[in-house]
């Protein structure tokens, strides 16, 4: 796969940060207040560190993310993994820091569909996640650390789109 994607990926990504950083006047705590939003996405794009292993770079599938609260999200869904199996997913973002308009914080949940992983089964991740909304328009950027031959770090981003 040519680096094309990833070149593309992370200029856009490069924008939005500057974007958002230069506009931002420093890290603040967001004040945790009820909302109601549910977003819609189509998987996920990974940049992987081990590019030697052949891993699936385009990790297509589908999921929800239900906002409930300014700093809380619950969320659900499945992809085409990096190894080319499916994995299903159910997690909980806290992001209870904001830096402009980027949120950050990490998704805690359960995953599974990694054969060397509890032999494809369920297992428990922490990730580190960065969030940009816009209007109806938002992406999740998670940093995916590399667990052994087991779990295959990345840099993996989310579009997503708000349907109310």
């Amino acid at each position: 796969m040519s680096p094309t994607p990833l070149l593309k990926c992370l200029a856009c990504l490069s924008l939005i940060c500057t974007h958002c950083v230069s506009n931002a006047e420093a890290f603040s705590v967001i004040e945790s207040k009820p909302i109601s939003e549910l977003w819609l996405n189509p998987g996920l794009y990974s940049y992987h560190f081990r590019k030697n292993k052949g891993l699936n770079d385009q990790n297509f599938g589908f999921g929800g993310e239900y906002r409930y609260s300014t700093v809380s999200a619950v969320t659900l869904g499945l992809f085409n993994n990096s190894t080319r199996q499916t994995s299903h997913y159910a997690g909980w973002y806290w992001q209870p820091v904001s830096l402009g308009h980027v949120r950050l914080g990490a998704v805690v949940g359960a995953l599974d569909g990694y054969p060397n992983m509890r032999h494809g089964g369920w297992f428990f991740a922490a990730i580190p996640t960065a969030s940009v909304e816009y209007k109806n328009f938002g992406v999740n950027v998670m940093v995916i650390p590399d667990y052994r031959d087991k779990v295959y770090g990345s840099i993996s981003v989310q579009l997503k789109l708000k349907v109310f």
